[in-house]
């Protein structure tokens, strides 16, 4: 039976010295378009709520549930790097950039900040540590990756609306095969990452974007 997140990591560095902890996690990285997503969370330990972990791991009812009791309890901030900062500075350092102003974002600064994966953005200036798979490992990082997946989402439902026919408000903007084929049908969009692969081939090289 695969663990669940609990507040080891958060419990640690409260050891040290570091009181106020804060989970950062980001979606949206592998997406053909929107922004990329980053939320930081410093939970109440005397309020947290019940069943966090992974945001994958949940299904979309029990996301939004969960991210509105979370956003009642927990200093919560969110924030994107837009599909023009993913272009030009690359999709991990726009999910780094989104990290950072989701916790400058918070009502108040963390004295040390757990980030899902094996990277530290280098410009958050806090103490920080990388935690891989952190979001089914602490409970802070769950809690943030649930924010950050719900605000996504609804980002993309939104753009759905504005452009029918590419499926977002199912695909959340990733490489499905409905969604590369209204590409190829549709054409692009001003909210396709043109730094990817299968939207810079059909727009630069004239080629069928599943060749």
């Amino acid at each position: 039976m695969t663990p669940e997140p609990d507040l080891a990591f958060e419990t640690a560095a409260q050891l040290r010295g570091l009181a106020r902890v804060a989970g950062v996690d980001e979606v949206g990285r592998g997406p053909l378009c929107g922004p990329v997503t980053a939320a930081a969370v410093v939970l109440d330990p005397a309020r947290i709520p019940q069943g966090l972990n992974d945001s994958k791991k949940l299904t979309a009812t029990r996301r939004e549930r969960l991210a509105a009791e979370i956003l009642a309890c927990a200093d919560c901030s969110i924030a994107h790097a837009s599909v023009e900062e993913i272009d030009r500075l690359n999709i991990l350092q726009a999910a780094h950039l989104a990290m950072c102003r989701a916790v400058a974002g918070l009502r108040l600064r963390p004295d040390h900040v757990l980030i899902d994966g094996n990277r530290i953005p280098r410009d958050l200036g806090l103490s920080a540590e990388a935690v891989v798979k952190g979001d089914a490992r602490a409970l802070s990082i769950a809690a943030a990756s649930i924010i950050a997946k719900v605000a996504r989402d609804a980002i993309m439902v939104d753009l759905a609306q504005q452009h029918p026919g590419y499926g977002w408000e199912k695909n959340a903007g990733y490489p499905t095969p409905d969604h590369l084929a209204a590409l190829l049908n549709l054409g692009v969009t001003p909210h396709h990452r043109r730094s990817f692969a299968p939207v810079h081939k059909m727009l630069y090289q004239d080629k069928s974007i599943t060749s």
